[in-house]
């Protein structure tokens, strides 16, 4: 899809819908970006709106009807849990909002495909998280490993194994239910990074499980309930990429052990550990052949957290220029997810047949706190 620019000038209009726990973390940056501003905080229980409008001096609250039909809101940023993601964007692309979707994209592909095809014939931005590979920690592993300092890049390995959010979070049933677990709460920032490094995805395989049918929420005004678990909590997938490269990739809400944020890309010539992809900064090690110690790489780049991926939006659509974290990129990471998904119900390996595009590179100069607009 091309883009013409905006015909509006200066910030531009933003409104949230979604005022619970993630909403902090984005409104953080939000609200201090200057080629942003935020107008409206929705949610249906307007009380969580309020109270978040309190918090950051945002002029307006309401329900989600308020930000969809407000005339200075250009994007939507939908933070709504995962079983309404698709249902809010559409309310937005059919109310003429560019949007911004927290992960994941979508539960299936047929609604996430849909919602594609309804954005691409209303002329319509889509852009969904993971927006952390924008951010310092992702973009130095991109300039180390087109630069050719590993030469070229085989294999990828990533692990992401916690006991589960159940002990601290204060309603974590969700996080248990269809398009939640490990895989596709977490799988997005680890297949994303994957997907920047090789490209698309073809083919995957997959097993996994879940080691109990419930579990007991540990902390907030629902401590001590029980609640179902739907889907395997530990996920073991092997991916190939287009250009026949391979990784390996764990995804688990199983292990008393934390281990998290691991990423490691191997070339023909050196080994490079990234940051952590569910944040945006955090240094670099570079392994040699016979070196006994790796070469530390501090990152470079903008660092600010949740809500880069909005600003480089709201930048391209004044500008009329592609963005990068878009509806295309986060329909191959869920077209993936529910690929290994189907692979673990059926114990075979399954074809990914959509496209990842090319992303393009983030300047080291880029600045989100600089006013652009």
């Amino acid at each position: 899809m091309s883009f013409a620019p905006s015909t509006r000038k200066g910030p531009v209009g933003v409104a949230v819908i979604g005022a619970g726990n993630i909403s902090k973390q984005y409104l953080d940056n939000l609200t201090v970006f200057p080629d942003l501003k935020v107008l409206v905080i929705a949610d249906l229980f307007v009380e969580a709106a309020e109270a978040r409008a309190k918090e950051y001096g945002i002029p307006e609250f309401g329900e989600p009807e308020l930000a969809l039909n407000h005339p200075d809101v250009e994007i939507i940023v939908n933070l709504t849990i995962p079983a309404a993601h698709v249902e809010v964007a559409t309310a937005a692309v059919n109310a003429g909002k560019h949007v911004w979707t927290e992960k994941p994209f979508s539960l299936d592909r047929e609604s996430g495909l849909g919602l594609l095809k309804a954005a691409d014939a209303a002329g319509i931005r889509l852009g969904t998280a993971p927006d952390t590979f924008l951010g310092a920690g992702l973009q130095t592993a991109r300039r180390i490993i087109e630069r050719g300092d590993i030469g070229t890049p085989l294999t990828g390995m990533t692990t992401f194994q916690t006991p589960g959010p159940e002990s601290w979070h204060p309603n974590p049933a969700f996080l248990f239910q269809h398009g939640a677990g490990p895989l596709f709460d977490m799988g997005p920032y680890y297949l994303t990074a994957l997907i920047q490094t090789f490209g698309s995805i073809r083919k995957v395989a997959a097993v996994g499980s879940s080691a109990k049918a419930t579990r007991v929420i540990g902390s907030g005004p629902k401590a001590g309930e029980e609640f179902a678990v739907e889907v395997p909590t530990h996920v073991s997938a092997m991916a190939q990429f287009e250009g026949g490269q391979s990784s390996h990739s764990v995804f688990s809400f199983e292990s008393p052990r934390l281990r998290m944020g691991f990423v490691e890309i191997t070339g023909s010539e050196a080994t490079l550990s990234l940051p952590d992809p569910n944040y945006f900064d955090g240094e670099l090690k570079l392994w040699r052949p016979g070196a006994e110690e790796p070469e530390i790489i501090p990152a470079t780049g903008p660092a600010n957290g949740r809500g880069l991926g909005v600003l480089d939006m709201a930048r391209a659509l004044r500008a009329g220029t592609p963005h990068r974290a878009t509806g295309d990129l986060a329909y191959h990471v869920l077209d993936s997810m529910v690929s290994i998904a189907e692979s673990v119900e059926s114990g075979s390996f399954v074809d990914v047949i959509s496209n990842a595009p090319a992303s393009a590179a983030v300047p080291e100069d880029w600045a989100p706190e600089t006013a652009t607009l």
